[in-house]
């Protein structure tokens, strides 16, 4: 491997924190410090925090931004195939020879000093986002909010925090509030802050450090609202409703996400992004792994015709709701899961929503993945929620077993982990 390669680079930036995660900003701003500060000098910023749907509400506004006629920087993670997803630079996906410089130019400068790599990461992604010109950053935190490296841009332009449920309790805390208090920690003086639906004591704690901090906020129930009707979306801004078509991501739950979209860009200033931009973007909106039709590649080959095979990188109970809101309109065919999970993750609070609708669930281990579970676990805990559960070797035995088992054309989702969700991609060579 050329050692002056991203992959090379990456490799190395890995290896300079023992922890994986550590969450602090001290060792971000020193290192950006150190680089000339470019959080300093970017395009306006919208930063995006919560639990579930920051990566759909960012994929929304870009795609409708970049309709109005924008360049949009974007900042994601996890990626799916290839660490260049994280980052966009005007609308494309950063080029091998510009991340490798940049992170290049970080590593010489971070000098071997104790740093985690999405700390450094994100030094490289505010560089790039400094250095070329475009109309606004679309920023979202990795984990949390208070101590999140993406949390050192001082004023951005507005900030969303997207529905807040439990995860990564081993960092954020143990509780509903204590996780909201950390991602409400974005917010700052006389920045608006759109808020998605909440559960109560997550807005609770939402608005009271809003409060604190002087953010005026534009929330979900009161300010502005959404509601799909059948082939399209209805969005409330105060007493005014505007339609728009149903959009291009699938589920319930992203006619939220889309809605969201929208009160952002109604808060956001100095963006005139009209209806026919709006509904130009939610139609072009490409979001992989997210409710994703998979049409081709050496699973989908496995199955006879008329079947159907889907992918979700959801893991956690908020996105087992989501999906068994999907699964819930799948009532043409049976609903087979392939189930793969991490073993930070709760599988139970994640599959315990879809019990009512999957007929079965064949558990594999991820591969390359020494923190994912093990299919028999996975299995455990399936049938601890009341699922028919089967351990398999591989994704390809878990299609085969489903195939064997319908005598008539079925759904499989493949679900439970963006770390196999990404596996699968990388099968068909598929990129954000």
């Amino acid at each position: 491997m050329d050692p002056r390669s991203s992959d090379a680079i990456l490799t190395r930036l890995m290896a300079l924190h023992p922890k994986k995660i550590d969450l602090s900003l001290g060792r971000t701003l020193d290192l950006l410090e150190r680089l000339g500060r470019p959080q300093d000098k970017l395009p306006p910023v919208v930063h995006v925090a919560g639990t579930n749907g920051k990566g759909s509400l960012i994929a929304f506004l870009r795609a409708i931004l970049e309709a109005a006629g924008n360049k949009v920087h974007a900042y994601t993670s996890p990626h799916l195939v290839r660490f260049n997803e994280r980052i966009r630079v005007s609308g494309e996906l950063i080029a091998e020879d510009r991340l490798a410089q940049l992170l290049g130019q970080c590593e010489i400068v971070n000098d071997g000093r104790p740093i985690t790599f999405f700390e450094i990461t994100t030094a490289a992604a505010l560089l790039a986002f400094a250095r070329i010109p475009a109309d606004i950053v679309l920023l979202e935190t990795g984990l949390g909010g208070r101590h999140d490296s993406t949390n050192v841009v001082k004023r951005p332009v507005l900030t969303a925090i997207t529905p807040v449920s439990i995860d990564h309790v081993q960092f954020l805390g143990t509780t509903l509030a204590e996780i909201a208090a950390e991602k409400a920690a974005i917010q700052k003086p006389g920045v608006t802050s759109v808020i998605g639906q909440q559960p109560p004591e997550c807005l609770a704690v939402i608005e009271a450090q809003a409060k604190d901090v002087g953010a005026p906020l534009c929330r979900h129930g009161v300010e502005w609202g959404v509601s799909d009707v059948s082939d399209c979306v209805r969005v409330r801004m105060g007493a005014n409703f505007r339609q728009f078509p149903a959009p291009s991501l699938h589920g319930p739950h992203q006619c939220h996400n889309a809605g969201m979209a929208v009160a952002c860009l109604e808060n956001l200033p100095g963006f005139g992004v009209t209806n026919q931009a709006i509904a130009t973007g939610l139609t072009r909106t490409i979001w992989p792994g997210r409710l994703q039709r998979l049409a081709g590649g050496p699973l989908v080959s496995l199955l006879p015709a008329g079947w159907e095979l889907w992918l979700d990188g959801g893991h956690n109970a908020a996105a087992g709701v989501a999906l068994a809101a999907m699964a819930r309109t799948w009532r043409d065919r049976p609903l087979h899961l392939v189930l793969g999970m991490l073993d930070s993750k709760d599988t139970g609070a994640f599959v315990r929503p879809l019990a009512d609708y999957a007929k079965s669930a064949y558990c594999v281990a991820i591969a390359g993945q020494a923190a994912s579970q093990t299919a028999d676990q996975i299995a455990s805990a399936a049938r601890s929620a009341h699922i028919r559960a089967i351990p398999a070797e591989s994704l390809e035995q878990a299609i085969g077993g489903v195939v064997a088992s319908e005598p008539a054309p079925a759904r499989i989702l493949i679900c439970g982990s963006l770390y196999l969700a990404g596996a699968v991609l990388a099968r068909v060579k598929t990129a954000v």
